[in-house]
């Protein structure tokens, strides 16, 4: 069964490890991220007939200029997984404007403005699927993050306005809500060793999470066998959603 896939931040963390769980599973992958891939990650994905597209997320218009020339080339677009995202620091009182607006805008908008520019694409198949990327602060807050908290509680009512809108008409909407997942962008925001094991205390599992185990849910979602899934967000989190441990105890 024919499977367009695209894909937004592509070139690192999620996204890249949805374009190799996507690939395995046959979809055909159209890449795109605001930053090109690396010459070796080039030359790769040219061997496996990946398509990479250029495309800033901030941008209603490349947006919408991206989605219809694709959806041109590649005779439609079938499965949409919006991994594009930053991170942001700050509280409600400190948060530096700028900020704020630039997280909202990649994290938040920029999966809205996609799903307006390929949902009608989708629905003149008559199918399709979307997969957004939230968090566990999407679900739960942080201490001074609120801007990522409130982009990605956003994205939890984006994927369920959306089920509410069109699952009656052959689109399904589900988010992910991944835990702590080493990646460039948590190395990034966790260089002080002692914020980094925090983070890593939440889980109940011990452990921080990997990129492809978030893309093999997210590859899941995207499948047949997730064909009466709607309006979810899985969380991918290695328990942290589930509670805390708050003393060594045994069972």
């Amino acid at each position: 069964m024919r499977n367009v896939a695209l894909i937004t931040g592509a070139c690192s963390g999620i996204g890249l490890a949805s374009v190799d769980a996507l690939l395995s599973s046959g979809a055909t992958i159209i890449a795109c991220d605001i930053n090109p891939p690396s010459d070796a990650l080039s030359a790769l994905w040219e061997a496996k007939n990946v398509h990479f597209f250029s495309l800033n997320v901030e941008s209603e218009t490349a947006i919408r200029t991206a989605v219809n020339q694709l959806a041109d080339e590649f005779a439609g677009i079938d499965t949409l997984v919006n991994c594009a995202g930053i991170s942001g620091w700050g509280g409600v009182t400190n948060i530096d404007m700028a900020q704020w607006q630039k997280v909202l805008n990649i994290n938040l908008t920029g999966s809205m403005l996609m799903c307006k520019y390929v949902i009608p694409i989708m629905l003149a198949q008559g199918a399709g699927n979307i997969i957004n990327v939230a968090s566990i602060f999407g679900l739960e807050a942080c201490d001074n993050n609120v801007a990522y908290n409130v982009s990605k509680g956003g994205i939890i009512q984006l994927t369920r306005s959306i089920t509410a809108d069109y699952a009656s008409r052959g689109i399904r909407c589900n988010s992910v809500a991944p835990g702590f997942i080493d990646t460039a962008m948590t190395k990034d925001i966790t260089l002080d060793s002692s914020l980094h094991e925090k983070f890593i205390s939440w889980h109940l599992q011990g452990r921080a999470g990997r990129a492809d185990e978030v893309a093999s849910v997210i590859n899941f979602l995207a499948s047949n066998a997730a064909s009466f899934v709607n309006g979810q967000t899985i969380a991918v989190d290695g328990g942290f959603s589930a509670g805390r441990k708050f003393a060594p105890h045994t069972v």
